[in-house]
């Protein structure tokens, strides 16, 4: 089906089914805990940023339009890279570049645009931003093309979306903090984790296909000890970042239920169950970033 041929809201669908917008929610929590902390620190606690409200609304509007832009791009290149892969595998066969849904041309323009819109909010925001803007892009679309050379291809994805609440420490103050590298690392991992539990359901069309990837490098048993490896370092990391943030008992709580929801999602694969691997990529993953928010926002506020 040609995109000419679509309704406005059809064609809306496509795209946003492509970049998968809905998994936006794995990454963005954290990106919202990023702002939330250094908000709380260096305008609400201390008053060190001078913005006026309108200052601050716009460049926290600016910050959300450059991680939503920068995703939807990423993805959009992702989709254009693996097309070819996507049309072989049974699993990803009916995506919409491969299945004609959208046109090739077209998803390259989609990602051109959104990737345009990501550089401008960024030097929006601020000049540093805006200069560093175009090594993330190199960064985000570099990964897709890992799958191909390294088993890490994970790991890389993991650090290409754990570099988003460190720049938000660079979009407000302009520099980096220990606090900031433990939460990007702790999304690294988190990140890598659930992709690699993901990766499973590919292990056999990765190693017909000469795809790159730890399931297929170590098989599934070996893979999952890895993913859990892992989600205990994330754990790690988010112990050090509420520490180092001065964190209270409510933060230390919700990271409690994280390790809970981490168990409970390998529990779901355990013994290579790779069929309840969609649940506990999507479900669980979706919950645990959200109470990450929702449960430091709270300690924010309660503890003003």
């Amino acid at each position: 089906m040609k995109d000419s041929n679509k309704s406005l809201l059809e064609i809306i669908e496509s795209y946003l089914r492509m970049i998968k917008f809905s998994h936006s929610i794995f990454a963005l929590p954290f990106a919202g805990i990023a702002v939330i902390e250094v908000l709380y620190k260096y305008y609400f606690k201390h008053s060190v940023l001078n913005w006026t409200k309108e200052e601050l609304i716009i460049k926290v509007i600016g910050i959300i339009i450059c991680m939503v832009s920068m995703r939807s791009a990423a993805m959009g290149f992702n989709r254009i890279v693996d097309r070819e892969f996507d049309a072989k595998n049974p699993r990803t066969s009916q995506r919409e570049i491969p299945a004609g849904k959208i046109s090739l041309s077209n998803a390259k323009l989609f990602v051109v645009i959104f990737t345009i819109i990501f550089i401008i909010s960024a030097f929006i925001i601020n000049p540093l931003a805006g200069y560093l803007s175009p090594i993330v892009v190199l960064v985000t679309f570099g990964y897709s093309y890992t799958k191909r050379i390294t088993f890490l291809c994970h790991f890389i994805l993991g650090f290409a979306i754990g570099i988003a609440p460190i720049a938000v420490w660079v979009a407000l103050l302009n520099k980096i903090e220990i606090v900031s590298l433990f939460l990007g690392a702790s999304l690294m991992f988190y990140i890598a984790g659930f992709d690699i539990l993901y990766a499973c359901q590919d292990i056999e069309f990765d190693k017909k296909t000469n795809l790159y990837s730890i399931p297929a490098k170590f098989g599934i048993k070996k893979a999952m000890w890895i993913a859990r490896i892992s989600h205990f370092i994330s754990l790690i990391f988010l112990i050090f970042f509420s520490y180092y943030s001065k964190l209270n008992i409510i933060f230390y709580i919700t990271v409690f239920m994280v390790g809970i929801l981490f168990f409970i999602e390998h529990y779901l694969v355990r013994g290579g169950r790779i069929e309840n691997i969609p649940i506990a990529f999507f479900h669980i993953n979706s919950i645990i970033s959200t109470i990450l928010f929702f449960g430091l926002l709270l300690d924010r506020i309660i503890f003003t």
